[in-house]
């Protein structure tokens, strides 16, 4: 392969991106140190930035990375700020599982020390139910790790001719505790969701709802979309803002180029570009694509765990192949990310980060808790607010089943627009799982 890095440095500081002082890009392989303590003088608050070019070290907030799985992301509340550095799909699994997470310590996951190599994390294949199920590449949560930062459910699916597999058509259902962070590279999807959001998602643009204390939405592809093909994404909110009222979020990101490589910043703050989009701990979500033969080093924020999500290419991530639909790992106290493209095609990735959420958390089915108790109570005002005390399409199709939440609590409230009946919850599981990473 044929190394471009001091080709993109030159066209970095030659067009006054990037100071000489500052490489972004440089020579050499990931680099490990101690992560500083969190009050380390040489972090600044992080600020929107108008343009749409990699600036020097511009990291973002620091990482989050403990927790349980349930959904999507964002950037600072209002009034909230966190430090940066100088430099839905839905769960519709018929049976599954309750899953609870203690997450990744600083030190690292399980005596797996700060400067231990690249992790792979391969994905599984999941079925999501129905006669043309769509079938998704889930690489979290998994056995041997159920977060990053605060990511906790990331499923990639496509490219899928949507003639073959019937495209997307998830009903209204819940979600509660988390975060969803709809990311698309071919096709379209249409949201709608109860606190009256009707928006679109769109390639290279981000919808992102915020559940909080309960949220209801519905996604369909639309008429037009013939191939659909994407990531969505789960963030878990930490204890203090997991009841915080639902909201909505449509965020467009400024592409920053230069040779050999794109970079969309669409959660956090990252190479001098900073998301709008709202988040409640430190955390980075960024696209990137990386041309054919190109290798590239950059910055990272060194108190986060990162996860590389390659979508396409034949990627080298730390000098270590990391296939197309798998995640590559990089514990906290890593400085910096090397990625390397193959002659032949681009590589194209998701970089997700966070710093440790350090909080145990219980995720079933949509919902995110902290005990199974709160799990359970959640379903139980979802069912009684779609008029059901019984599970099964059979019970919502019935004459006369209500489901305009007329019935009960409106913790979730009515999807308006949506044409159809709401998806019922499934049965709990009658055992509960241990703890896991």
């Amino acid at each position: 392969m044929v190394s471009h890095r001091n080709q993109v440095l030159q066209g970095l500081t030659g067009r006054g991106v990037l100071p000489a002082a500052g490489p972004i890009f440089a020579a050499g392989s990931c680099r490990n140190k101690p992560a500083p303590g969190r009050d380390d003088p040489g972090r600044q608050a992080a600020t929107a930035l108008d343009a749409p070019a990699i600036g020097p070290r511009g990291l973002g907030w620091s990482s989050a990375g403990f927790a349980v799985l349930l959904l999507g992301a964002a950037g600072p509340p209002p009034g909230k700020s966190f430090p940066a550095y100088p430099s839905s799909m839905t769960n519709i699994e018929l049976n599954p599982a309750e899953i609870v997470c203690t997450g990744t310590a600083l030190g690292g996951v399980g005596g797996r020390p700060e400067n231990a190599g690249l992790e792979v994390l391969e994905p599984r294949e999941v079925p999501l139910g129905g006669p043309r199920a769509m079938t998704v590449r889930r690489t979290l949560p998994q056995k041997s790790r159920s977060l990053i930062g605060p990511w906790c459910f990331a499923d990639h699916y496509g490219p899928q001719d949507v003639a073959v597999s019937g495209g997307m058509a998830v009903p209204p259902h819940p979600h509660t505790g988390l975060q969803t962070a709809s990311w698309l590279f071919t096709g379209e999807i249409e949201h709608r969701d109860s606190v009256g959001s009707h928006a679109m998602v769109r390639p290279g643009e981000l919808n992102l709802m915020t559940a909080g204390r309960g949220i209801a939405h519905s996604e369909v592809s639309t008429p037009g979309t013939s191939v659909l093909h994407g990531v969505q994404l789960w963030i878990a909110l930490p204890d203090a803002d997991r009841f915080t009222p639902p909201a909505f979020e449509h965020v467009i990101p400024p592409t920053a180029t230069d040779t050999g490589i794109a970079v969309r910043v669409f959660l956090g703050s990252w190479l001098g570009t900073t998301s709008p989009a709202t988040a409640f701990s430190p955390i980075l979500g960024a696209e990137l694509t990386v041309q054919p033969g190109f290798s590239a080093e950059l910055p990272l924020e060194i108190d986060f765990e990162h996860g590389l999500l390659v979508d396409s290419g034949d990627a080298t991530v730390c000098e270590v192949p990391v296939p197309a639909a798998s995640m590559g790992y990089l514990p906290p106290g890593t400085t910096t990310l090397q990625i390397s493209a193959g002659p032949d095609a681009p590589v194209r990735a998701l970089l997700l980060g966070g710093l440790p959420l350090g909080e145990r958390i219980v995720m079933w089915w949509n919902f995110i808790g902290r005990t199974h108790e709160e799990i359970v109570e959640f379903r139980r005002q979802w069912m009684t607010g779609i008029g059901m005390t019984g599970i099964g399409m059979a019970e919502i199709d019935a004459p006369g089943a209500k489901s305009d939440f007329s019935q009960g609590e409106k913790l979730f409230g009515p999807v308006a627009g949506y044409p159809g009946r709401p998806l019922p919850a499934p049965e709990m599981p009658g055992l509960r799982l241990k703890p896991r990473p």
